[in-house]
């Protein structure tokens, strides 16, 4: 009950006011519930005869006894009062439509005091589903490297779901019941103080066999809720899967995988509803046994011989404690409901409480452009706080020119562009915009100053208005049109049935790869960036459609002076567009100079090598590098556990003791043509090593 009101202290406080007309609402129907059951005494007395029914009641003033004695005597008065004047059929009838008044009354405010709490249950719901999208929305991409998209998805529909159904719902039922308990336990009291001990003294017994069984119902609701997110995980596997299954005709293997995930999720499922179905009986029994014991201990008030109570109100006893059974029933059944949605709110919370590290400035500075370059001042990186992704890596991108970043996959050419914009935060090292931290900056503010072209260009199933104008606040057809036009994309838009308000699909699937790529051009180009990261962008395209978006890059940067990040891992492409080239090789920069100067002449034997692989169609010069082309030896080595000295050094020829003692350093070699190798000197030299 403590997780539970922690909870509700969290996100109820915006919803008091429906609280307050709910207490009101409840005691109200409490109060005319009690009132309509008190008239069952002198109905049952007037219908059998019972009671003392030769005494004559007298009015008494308020004040001169107690309450309670001079409430039940002018009561009484009333009514011989009314029988005297009307007779009985008629005062039974008077109290008979009386009583369905009062009972009228009861169920309306009962009514009221529940469709009172429907806003409060369903904004509770729909909050928690908004602050989980909204964290999702800005925690850092390295906490999604470590949860399954399934597993997300799984906490947002089923876990916020099984709140709804387990924690909300009870809600009510937690406000009206200690209201009804609490009125009809005084008038428990008020009836028969004996009785009302004798209840008491067995009830405690009952609550605690039925909170043994709830508390193990959390344990088992966690479980059940993991099995739900694997299901879900596998599904969101698949659909983004397809083709590959379909492909390698694996659907009956997802199949039978899809099985044993849905067979386990129905055996924890199982487990948590037999226990939850254990409630009503047990409490139905639980309160019976109650009834029971009630009867027998009334029974020797009533038969002994100094009876103490009358039959009648002992009937308007067993009324009153039939009626705060079902409370307490509803209290069991809470206690059975309540723990799983405790447990999926557990689930959630690993959402909600995640810490983000990437943390904005306390005092910003203001961030209007880019006046000069860009620089990576000694740069190191790691994922998992062990393993150095990049390692001291200095490098400056100037404004108006095109950095190429080249290397073999997992050379960490995306995690060096993926800083820039903060998706990470550097450890070691810091990014400067004309000399100044890139923390010092609000991260709205960065991330506005870069565009993103990315290898798959993310699209969504919206219009192809929506799409290019994504990143820009209130876009007006003028802009979008224009961006559109600039990267080529704006004829195609055009064929189709609605123009810019047709339909892409689901990830632009109605398009090629190509117009897929322009849009992504034109998206990034809404935002008027001075830099635009190009991560792969044209890697997954043919070879046609790959030239085209090269010259339309280039004749984009020189039309509107953009700065360009381009990562690639195909050097045939980088000659074409880049001003200078930066050679990655696990983590560290290996080589950087001109475009030019770098296929003319590669000092490090991995760039050489690089170089030697890209087809040449003449047939005799082809032959005459062959002669001369540098071939890696090895395996392509593990990132992890990197052995000391050069990282190229298992795989290259040449290597010497130092090169297996010492990382070298980048060094200028002439012509701004920096280098990381122990006998680049030797190697252009031709010399023997």
């Amino acid at each position: 009950m403590k997780e539970f009101l922690q909870l509700m202290r969290r996100f109820v406080s915006p919803y008091k006011r429906y609280i307050g007309w709910a207490i009101v609402l409840n005691v109200l129907s409490a109060i005319f519930n009690v009132f309509s059951f008190t008239l069952l005494i002198p109905i049952l007395n007037i219908l059998f005869k019972t009671g003392e029914n030769t005494k004559v009641y007298e009015y008494m003033e308020w004040g001169s006894e107690g309450i309670k004695e001079v409430a039940v005597n002018n009561f009484y008065y009333y009514v011989t009062q009314m029988i005297e004047t009307h007779g009985p059929q008629m005062t039974l009838l008077f109290m008979g439509l009386f009583l369905a008044f009062m009972t009228m009354l009861k169920t309306s405010c009962y009514f009221g005091s529940s469709a009172i709490m429907i806003p409060l249950r369903t904004g509770v719901v729909r909050d928690i589903r908004v602050m989980v999208y909204s964290k999702v929305m800005h925690l850092p991409l390295g906490f999604f490297s470590e949860e399954r998209k399934g597993d997300i998805i799984a906490r947002m529909s089923g876990d916020v779901g099984e709140i709804e159904n387990s924690i909300t719902s009870s809600l009510d039922m937690l406000l009206k019941n200690p209201i009804l308990i609490l009125l009809y336990f005084s008038t428990l009291i008020v009836t028969s103080w004996q009785l009302t001990l004798f209840t008491v003294l067995v009830l405690p017994g009952m609550g605690w066999l039925m909170g043994k069984v709830g508390k193990k119902l959390k344990r088992k609701s966690l479980e059940a809720q993991g099995k739900w997110s694997d299901t879900m995980s596998q599904l969101e596997e698949t659909l983004g899967g397809l083709r590959i299954i379909k492909a390698f005709i694996a659907e009956d293997k997802m199949v039978d995988r899809f099985k044993q995930c849905s067979d386990e999720l129905r055996d924890a499922t199982n487990k948590v509803a037999i226990r939850q179905s254990l409630a009503h009986p047990m409490s139905e029994f639980l309160g019976t046994l109650l009834i029971v014991l009630v009867l027998w201990f009334g029974g020797l008030l009533i038969l002994g011989d100094g009876t103490s109570m009358e039959a009648s109100t002992f009937i308007f006893y067993m009324v009153i404690l039939y009626s705060i059974i079902n409370p307490l029933k509803d209290f069991a059944k809470a206690g059975y409901n309540i723990p799983k949605g405790l447990a999926s709110m557990e689930r959630v919370d690993k959402i909600l409480k995640a810490e983000n590290p990437i943390k904005e400035p306390v005092n910003p500075l203001p961030l209007h452009g880019m006046n000069d370059r860009i620089e990576f001042k000694d740069l190191s990186f790691s994922y998992d706080g062990k393993r150095e992704v990049l390692k001291h890596v200095n490098l400056m991108v100037p404004k108006g020119q095109t950095i190429a970043l080249v290397g073999q996959s997992g050379s960490g050419k995306s995690t060096l562009v993926d800083l820039l914009p903060r998706y990470h935060d550097v450890q070691l090292g810091e990014i400067t915009i004309d000399g100044v931290n890139i923390k010092n900056f609000r991260i709205h503010d960065l991330r506005a100053l870069i565009g993103n072209v990315n290898q798959e260009a993310i699209l969504f199933n919206d219009t192809f208005f929506n799409n290019i104008a994504f990143g820009v606040e209130n876009a007006t057809m003028e802009q979008v049109v224009e961006a559109a036009k600039i990267a080529n994309a704006h004829d195609f838009i055009m064929e189709t049935e609605l123009g810019y308000q047709t339909n892409i699909g689901d990830r632009g699937g109605k398009l090629s790869g190509g117009q897929r790529q322009r849009i992504g051009i034109a998206r990034a180009l809404a935002v008027q960036p001075e830099f635009i990261v190009l991560d792969e962008p044209i890697s997954a395209l043919d070879v046609s459609i790959q030239a085209q978006i090269v010259n339309l890059l280039v004749d984009l940067q020189k039309k509107m002076g953009l700065t360009y990040l381009f990562v690639a891992h195909d050097l045939s492409m980088v000659k074409h567009i880049s001003d200078r080239v930066a050679v990655l090789y696990l983590g560290t920069l290996v080589e950087l100079t001109t475009s030019e100067e770098l296929y003319a002449n590669p000092r490090h034997p991995y760039t050489q090598a690089l170089l030697s692989a890209i087809p040449i169609p003449d047939p005799k010069v082809e032959a005459e590098r062959d002669r001369k082309k540098i071939r890696l030896e090895g395996e392509v080595p593990s990132p992890i556990n990197t052995k000391p000295g050069c990282k190229f050094q298992g795989r290259c020829k040449y290597a010497k003791d130092i090169c297996r003692q010492q990382m070298p350093e980048l060094k200028d070699v002439g012509n701004n043509h920096f280098v990381a190798c122990h006998f680049c000197d030797a190697l252009e030299e031709n010399k023997e090593l």
